[in-house]
């Protein structure tokens, strides 16, 4: 009798006479490069330095491409939106200590967004392991727990024989939902040193799924089925499981609409007449949800944005749907249902159908107009036509399947709400953990994930000065990046928070004399222009079709529009 856990994977005999004569010359960092290849990567990465180049020697023998950058938090935000993009796990290469450190903010941001990021970093040589102060160059007393916090996992691989396992294992734990950013360490000396261990020929894993408890969903196809004002909140999960099809078919079902969070862009139709589109900062959207007497909320911890900044009180039953264990029911009680949103969906379809088809009510779609409408009455009072026009002549710019990544910026702030993503998986920002610097270095990973769009980089000027040394990045690798930078002479949205908090702003704090933008990427040997609001959609759109990087500078001071959860609006 044979059991499945005595089946193994016998080596082919080409895999056997590698195994038994492999190359001279190879070292730890060969065993990196082969493994990462032998999990199915095919492009990688970071930032050489001195621990590291056991590694970055090692890629001169592998047929991984490499994509390097200027910076490390910037290879970590390109790696970031590679993982958005593909699904895969974007290695990223980095060196101890300070460059290790400095990847810190772009893991954060990929932990928030549940990006597939594989670190894999060097160590101080395996004898100053262990917490004492040995006086290496880079030495921390321990490096990995200045990740803990912020990955998913962490791995060591102490010696070469630990590492095609290590890779593997923290592989899996990447891409296992909710995906992750993930670290591994390697000391200087393992990755340097000549090995015996044969060439990885494999290192297929499979990350297990997450399907919810038939039970649970029993109970929320029974709630959703005798609601009488559904509505569901449709999040960043909806999009990472690409389960934007089976949201449709259930709010259709259902006759419930739907608002999609600022993560989940794109997971529900804009114009769709059960759209609620992505106001959320909107007490005429929060009073909406409150209404609800069943309100489904997919892969979305209902947290500070989603929820306009906590002021929202469901007083119906919410059902909740989120892989991330740590956000099921953080916020508000509900049913909570710990499962991919795609497998989850899945099962609402098959069991809501056998409880039987929902009678169409012709008066949603009415409700839905109406809330709509009163945003719009609400935004067109502010007089914000300027805001308006600027960010209508990006979208008419811009090509419907091309992705868009935007930064911590004022114009970000108002694409978050009124901005139609067009797709799924389109429109990527950085307001997971709200860091600076995000949408350049970002849109270059996207482009080196898929080429056969351009792509969009949304910044402020504060936000730019961040990434300007990946202008070479974006020439070096002729990347299809336009990236749009708003200069408004500084901070735009702290100055304003200032002036709100306190009447005025610190100025030389939120002032910024920056450079020519346009003639600083003319420097770098990347096409800049400095256009206006009236020439924006023309300009913009003149960079987006022609091939390489291009730089578009539009000088102009932008107001947010007034938000209602302080009472204002």
């Amino acid at each position: 009798m044979t059991h499945d856990h005595d089946l193994v994977l016998r080596p082919t005999a080409a895999q056997t006479q590698a195994a038994l004569n492999p190359p001279p010359g190879r070292t730890g960092g060969d065993l990196v490069v082969e493994s990462l290849a032998g999990l199915g990567a095919t492009t990688v990465f970071g930032l050489p330095g001195q621990h590291a180049l056991g590694v970055f020697d090692a890629l001169r023998r592998s047929d991984l491409r490499y994509i390097g950058l200027r910076v490390e938090n910037n290879a970590g935000f390109a790696a970031d939106a590679y993982g958005r993009i593909t699904g895969e796990a974007a290695p990223l290469l980095l060196s101890t200590g300070p460059g290790a450190l400095t990847s810190l903010a772009a893991l954060q941001e990929a932990r928030a967004a549940s990006a597939p990021v594989l670190a894999i970093s060097s160590q101080v040589p395996a004898a100053g392991l262990g917490g004492g102060r040995h006086g290496y160059l880079h030495e921390l007393p321990d490096q990995a727990a200045s990740f803990r916090g912020v990955v998913k996992s962490v791995h060591t691989a102490r010696t070469q024989s630990q590492i095609p396992s290590a890779i593997a294992e923290a592989w899996t734990s990447a891409l296992t939902v909710p995906h992750g950013p993930v670290w591994v360490e390697i000391p200087q000396d393992v990755l340097l040193a000549e090995t015996s261990v044969p060439v990885v020929s494999g290192g297929d894993t499979f990350p297990e799924e997450l399907p919810p408890r038939p039970e649970l969903t029993a109970v929320a196809a029974d709630l959703l089925t005798r609601a009488e004002r559904p509505a569901i909140v449709a999040g960043g999960g909806v999009v990472r499981a690409d389960a934007a099809k089976k949201l449709r078919q259930l709010a259709e079902r259902l006759q419930a609409p739907v608002v999609t969070t600022y993560g989940g862009k794109g997971a529900f139709p804009w114009t769709h007449p059960l759209s609620l589109q992505s106001w959320l900062e909107d007490r005429h959207t929060t009073d909406f949800l409150e209404d609800a007497d069943v309100l489904l909320v997919v892969g979305s911890g209902l947290g500070e944005l989603s929820s306009n900044y906590h002021t929202f009180k469901p007083r119906g039953r919410v059902i909740q749907i989120e892989a991330d264990l740590g956000k099921l029911e953080s916020n508000h009680p509900a049913l909570g249902i710990h499962a991919d949103a795609r497998l989850a969906l899945q099962a609402l379809l098959e069991t809501v159908e056998t409880v039987g088809e929902r009678r169409t009510d012709p008066t949603v779609p009415e409700r839905v107009r109406e809330v709509l409408d009163k945003v719009r009455a609400r935004i067109t009072s502010q007089g914000l036509t300027l805001e308006q026009d600027v960010l209508a002549a990006v979208r008419k710019a811009l090509p419907p399947r091309a992705p868009s990544f935007w930064d911590m910026t004022i114009l970000a702030y108002w694409a978050w709400s009124a901005f139609d993503a067009k797709a799924p998986n389109t429109m990527h920002s950085a307001q997971g953990a709200g860091g600076l610097g995000y949408a350049f270095p970002a849109a270059l990973g996207a482009a080196a994930a898929d080429p056969t769009h351009p792509v969009l980089a949304v910044s402020g000027d504060g936000g730019a000065l961040y990434s300007v040394a990946e202008l070479a990045t974006a020439r070096q690798y002729d990347l299809n990046v336009t990236w749009l930078i708003v200069d408004d002479g500084g901070y735009g949205i702290l100055r304003a928070y200032m002036t709100d908090a306190f009447g005025t702003p610190t100025a030389t704090a939120t002032d910024l004399p920056g450079p020519d933008f346009a003639a600083l990427a003319e420097s770098f040997g990347v096409p800049g222009v400095r256009t206006s609001p009236k020439t924006l959609e023309t300009d913009l759109a003149k960079a987006l079709a022609a091939p390489g990087p291009s730089v578009v500078v539009l000088p102009a001071v932008l107001r947010s529009f007034a938000p209602t959860h302080r009472g204002s609006g």
